[in-house]
């Protein structure tokens, strides 16, 4: 859940997003599944910068392509099939607070609500689970790929002020 904006940071170069995340997560999660969920999150956040056209099933399999063979990689697979709100029940909504019961659910709610934040964030939170979790890694993805326009306006009016290097400019009030 900490490893999207390593994964937006360095969306130029894919090779570099694997490795990154690796070191990253290596760090925090000693065990290989934990790595390879940091890679599958980084690189659908890269995707989510550098590719907008890519979503549905071309998400699932871009971001398959560059995780390492293992339970999560299976998930993300199993998840290019899955059609509708059952997703959570077949792949997990990190309940199991596991990289495999985590990373392929959120990465089916960013491969099919490309464009709608706020659907995508109440999508994930009803499925209950690691809430936090999942919501942070599905939020980080698709801001990523929306922006700050594409966040629903009401929300942005409710939180804290954007920092000034977020716009460039000054602080939202």
């Amino acid at each position: 859940m900490r490893v999207v904006p390593l994964g937006a940071y360095f969306a130029d170069d894919f090779g570099r997003v694997v490795r990154e995340a690796a070191a990253s997560a290596e760090v925090t999660h000693l065990h290989h599944e934990g790595v390879a969920g940091a890679i599958a999150v980084a690189v659908a956040a890269a995707l989510a910068v550098s590719d907008q056209d890519r979503h549905g099933t071309a998400l699932l399999d871009a971001v398959a392509e560059c995780t390492p063979p293992g339970l999560v990689r299976d998930g993300i697979l199993d998840a290019r099939t899955m059609r509708d709100a059952g997703a959570a029940a077949a792949l997990g909504n990190g309940r199991a607070v596991s990289a495999p019961d985590t990373a392929p659910f959120c990465l089916w709610i960013a491969a099919h609500f490309p464009e709608d934040f706020g659907a995508a964030c109440w999508a994930t939170v009803a499925t209950g689970g690691d809430v936090d979790t999942t919501g942070a890694i599905v939020g980080g993805i698709l801001a990523a790929r929306l922006g700050i326009s594409g966040l629903p306006a009401e929300w942005l009016h409710r939180c804290e002020p954007l920092p000034m290097w977020v716009s460039g400019g000054s602080e939202r009030t």
